[in-house]
């Protein structure tokens, strides 16, 4: 009877907590959009975190099986800082170089995330970043179709992309457990 009760007791934890990490952001979003840690906030917080994990998780295709959230602290950082070197790079073009001298570009980026999670915050960290922004994805969801606002070389803007940003994300949301 309690081997019964240890064994379902996993299971009803994913029940009331489908998505812990989604439980954890919802109540520090909450308490930065108030801008408050009064103990009030921190439970209602608490409240939210639990209850709209709860109501959505029908709508949610799947769980995220792997997610290293250390990894994805060093992404965070790294994209931070594209974007404020971006940031510069932009400014520097826009205020140096005629609209007959920049070369914009479409680039193709195929794809070797598959989760629906790595992919939307690969196409958000493009966008992020000044100067290029994500357009399209296929049907499939096999390639990305992205917009260089100043490029020499559009294979050299796909190898970055996909060296710089989606290398990483394949090893925060698709590794092997």
């Amino acid at each position: 009877m309690a081997e019964s009760q240890a064994q379902d007791r996993p299971k009803l934890m994913r029940r009331v907590f489908p998505h812990p990490l989604l439980t954890v952001l919802l109540i520090v979003v909450w308490c930065v959009i108030t801008n408050s840690v009064a103990p009030g906030t921190i439970v209602l917080g608490v409240i939210l975190g639990i209850l709209i994990p709860f109501f959505t998780y029908p709508y949610w295709p799947h769980v995220p099986r792997g997610f290293r959230p250390f990894k994805m602290v060093s992404y965070l950082f790294l994209v931070i800082w594209d974007i404020l070197v971006a940031n510069v790079s932009v400014a520097w073009i826009v205020l140096t170089k005629r609209n007959s001298d920049m070369r914009s570009t479409w680039v193709v980026i195929p794809l070797d995330l598959r989760t629906p999670e790595a992919i939307t915050l690969l196409a958000g960290t493009i966008t992020l970043t000044p100067g290029t922004v994500s357009a399209d994805l296929s049907d499939e969801g096999h390639c990305l179709l992205v917009h260089a606002l100043d490029a020499d070389d559009p294979n050299a803007v796909r190898d970055e992309i996909k060296t710089r940003y989606e290398a990483r994300l394949k090893e925060i949301f698709e590794y092997e457990s």
